[in-house]
């Protein structure tokens, strides 16, 4: 049986016990359902080969090799993989477009008395329905930003808003970026990756509710923010967070304790800002960087970088702030009482 969708949320909201993609390594690597197992019936280097075989020599003999290899590779996957599944399971399966590399494993399940779906369309179906949810149909959600000089916590605030039951939009924990030349938190996700994570996350939101997103440039690192949810974005209303200099560098020094932790790596991120600082500035950073001065270090690169760019983007675009709000020490219990307040503005815009 073939079962078609028609928006990221049928996809997501249908009944099934697990979405496995057929496809090789690669192909799941650079993006996939998200949720989904890879069990390739072909690997990379069988599919190459078949596709080389098809081209080179015949359809028919690439048909009976590709054949054989699914049939061996299904057999790897029901002793390993699902072993372990019950008869009431029910998987659904998707390829490339839905086609012979699901329907075959798919097949050979069903014998066995798994109840199984193939994705009509296969990934080709879901990708269009990613590209009208960011790019094609407008978004119906009501975004708010939460604006903010660096090291205002406004990552913390999103995450403590959230578990106050405000509904968020993550954008940076998608992108697994922390969004500066600091930012990163590990490998970023594909473009295509990230905007598959994207379109679940939005569809899981209450478009009727509004929704905190973190006020960010179009691009997160390596990724950028897709066209529907940016022209929102531009014109959401802001709430603006503030603190002293001196509170948001201690906060900072703790927040980025991963990388100052690993001084070769600190040491590479700071000389990429010569270019914006000039060798002396940037040679003083590193300086701090060496004796372990996190909080005074944290401070100067927000002092002469980071607050002036800042300022000069704000000069530049001029957003409406709707409210701001005082997060003082930014102790946690101000920021808890930040949270609730965010909340509250929220409801009121």
């Amino acid at each position: 049986m073939t079962q078609a969708f028609s928006s990221i949320h049928d996809f997501i909201a249908a009944p099934f016990d697990t979405t496995i993609d057929v496809r090789a390594p690669s192909e799941f690597a650079q993006d996939h359902v998200p949720g989904a197992i890879n069990l390739p019936v072909l690997s990379d280097d069988e599919r190459a080969q078949v596709g080389t075989i098809y081209v080179q020599q015949s359809p028919f003999l690439a048909r009976k090799i590709g054949g054989a290899l699914v049939a061996r590779n299904a057999a790897t996957h029901i002793e390993g993989p699902l072993a372990d599944f019950e008869g009431n399971w029910k998987p659904r399966i998707y390829c490339w477009r839905g086609g012979q590399r699901s329907n075959s494993f798919a097949t050979i399940l069903r014998q066995i008395g798994w109840r199984v779906d193939v994705v009509e369309g296969g990934y080709k179906a879901w990708r269009r329905m990613v590209v009208c949810a960011l790019y094609t149909d407008p978004l119906p959600h009501k975004l708010i930003l939460i604006d903010g000089n660096t090291g205002t916590a406004k990552t913390d605030l999103i995450a403590r808003v959230n578990a106050q039951g405000g509904q968020v939009l993550d954008l940076e924990g998608l992108a697994n970026h922390r969004g500066s030349i600091f930012g990163g938190l590990g490998t970023q996700p594909s473009q295509k990756a990230f905007e598959s994570a994207l379109a679940v996350a939005l569809s899981e939101l209450d478009p009727a509710k509004p929704t905190l997103v973190e006020a960010e440039s179009s691009r997160i690192g390596n990724v950028s923010v897709p066209a529907s949810v940016w022209a929102v974005m531009c014109d959401a209303p802001r709430i603006e967070v503030t603190a002293p200099l001196s509170s948001r560098a201690v906060y900072l020094a703790q927040a980025y304790a991963d990388i100052v932790q690993d001084a070769a790596l600190l040491e590479k991120l700071l000389a990429k800002l010569v270019t914006f600082q000039g060798y002396d500035v940037v040679d003083g950073w590193q300086e701090l960087a060496r004796t372990g001065n996190f909080v005074d270090l944290a401070g100067g690169l927000m002092a002469q970088h980071y607050d002036p760019r800042y300022k000069r983007s704000r000069e530049k675009h001029t957003p409406t702030v709707s409210a701001t709000i005082d997060l003082c020490d930014m102790a946690v219990e101000a920021r808890d009482v930040a949270a609730t307040r965010i909340i509250d503005v929220m409801a009121s815009l």
